[in-house]
This record gives C-alpha cells, sequence and structure tokens, in this order.
C-alpha cells in the first residue's frame, strides 16, 4: 500500500509499504537520484520471506512533493524521523543506497539511531563522496561540478551517463529505460541541489562515530560512484560493523547481484 505522510506544512512523502502486518520491518532509502522503486528487486522477494518492506521517496524524488529548498542531510534525516513517527516504527532496520546510505548515518548521529536496531549501508556515499584533503578515496570535486552543471543544462543527458556507470553486470535496453525514468520523476532543482550537497557535507566522518547498533556494510568492489575505499572507510569507522564485498557489483549491487544482496540482508536481520 502507499500513502502520503506531512513531514512539514505543504510537503508530503510517499512511503511504499508492503506486507505490514508483519513484525520483521526493513525501511528502504534510495540513492540519487532515483526514488523508491530502485528496490523492485528486494520488495519482490523479501516480503513473500515475511518481512514488512517500506519504501521512503526523499523530498524531490519519486512520487513526493518537490519544494524548493530543505535538500540537506539534516532535513532529510529529520524527514525521515517524521515518517517513523508517523508510522509507530520500533526495533527497525534501516537502510540506505548510496547518498540515502548517507542520509541514515545522518539519521543515527542527529536522532540517536531512534528506534533502529540494525543499520544497513549499501554503496554508501560515505563518509565523504568527494576527495578532500584528509581523505583522498572519493569522487574529484571537479567530477561533481560538472555533473551539477550537466543536470542543469541537460538533465537526460546526464542521466544516461550516470546510469550506464551505475551497473557492472549486463542490464537490458529496456531495464536502463526503466531506471533512466527513475531519474526523470525527481526535480531538476532537488537533483542538482543534493548533488551540492555533496561537496559541503563533512561531518558524516564524525557521525559514523555515534552508530551504536549492529551495522551491515555491502559494497561493490567495480563501484564507479562511491568507490570501494569508501566502505573500508566506514568499517573503519563504525564499531560492531560487517564489510561484505560483492565481487561482482558497480554501484547497482542490489541488481547486479540480487539474490545475494538479499541473502546477505536477510541473514543480518535474522542475526
Amino acid at each position: 500500500m502507499g500513502y502520503f505522510i506531512e513531514v512539514e506544512p505543504n510537503v508530503n512523502l510517499y512511503v511504499e509499504d508492503v506486507n505490514p502486518g508483519s513484525c520483521k520491518t526493513i525501511v528502504f532509502i534510495h540513492g540519487w537520484p532515483a526514488n523508491h522503486r530502485m528496490f523492485e528487486y528486494q520488495f519482490d522477494q523479501l516480503p513473500a520471506m515475511g518481512y514488512r518492506c517500506i519504501g521512503i521517496d526523499l523530498r524531490g524524488f519519486g512520487n513526493s512533493d518537490k519544494p524548493w529548498r530543505g535538500y540537506d542531510y539534516d532535513q532529510s534525516a529529520d524527514d525521515i524521523r517524521c515518517v517513523v513517527d508517523a508510522l509507530g516504527l520500533e526495533n527497525f532496520v534501516l537502510g540506505g543506497h548510496s547518498t540515502g546510505g548517507g542520509i541514515v548515518i545522518r539519521y543515527m548521529a542527529r536522532h540517536n539511531g531512534y528506534g533502529v536496531a540494525k543499520l544497513a549501508l549499501f554503496a554508501a556515499a560515505a563518509p565523504s563522496l568527494i576527495q578532500r584533503p584528509y581523505f583522498p578515496h572519493g569522487l574529484r570535486k571537479e567530477d561533481v561540478d560538472k555533473m551539477i552543471q550537466d543536470t542543469l543544462n541537460d538533465r537526460p543527458k546526464m542521466l544516461r551517463g550516470f546510469g550506464d556507470m551505475f551497473f557492472f553486470q549486463y542490464v537490458s535496453q529496456p531495464f536502463s529505460d526503466w531506471f533512466f525514468q527513475l531519474g526523470l520523476q525527481a526535480a531538476g532543482w532537488s537533483t542538482a541541489a543534493v548533488a551540492n550537497s555533496w561537496l559541503d557535507e563533512e561531518r558524516l566522518f564524525a557521525d559514523l562515530e555515534a552508530i551504536c547498533v549492529p551495522t551491515l556494510i555491502l559494497h561493490g568492489i567495480h563501484d564507479r560512484v562511491c568507490l570501494f575505499p569508501l566502505a573500508i572507510a566506514q568499517h573503519e569507522g563504525i564499531k560492531n560493523s560487517k564489510l561484505v564485498p560483492f565481487k561482482y557489483s558497480g554501484h547497482g549491487l542490489f541488481y547486479d547481484q540480487r539474490d545475494k544482496f538479499n541473502k546477505e540482508l536477510v541473514q543480518f536481520v535474522e542475526e
């Protein structure tokens, strides 16, 4: 079932809630510039295994409202808290992909992990998506600047290029077209604003230290967006974390190795 939850006046987020009768809940936070539908191949399988799967379209993306402002990590974390409160969620697993991974880390620090029993990071954009003087492992700032300009000048072309570097395994043209449409559902201004937030977001280094729940880190070794050294930094920075490299995956490990992805996630939930 799908519904809208108000997170501030005149701003509503779309939430997909599958198998709401289950007491085993996994909340999925999508990456840039897609929406909750990127987890289709998890939502196809996990509810049949007894899990409640909740997908949230972040503001500016998917079916959620697209206000002009509010695209920093703090606001996104606060939006998630509003959904958690509205649904009365407790003892759930919180998972985030790419930028969504950075946002769930911010949620853990900013809201003291409210309601979260376990954390799962999927190719997370943390502790920094871009290279910094003290962190050489991310993308070059110039490449992100270009991505932002391409978003504002020719967003469909930018999305095609981004999709081409997203997966490591072969994807069919129809699948590529479907994934492209996920990005088009976002607003251009929100797509650019979130990308711009990567440049200034440095607090995730400290946020990692605030995580005190068991944490699963799934990351493709061929990831060209969030490079694999980011996963190593996450593992080193989060106590009680487990890193599982995906040898045949890029940034889209939830599809590249979907069976392994689902198996590792379920095993982690049940531990």
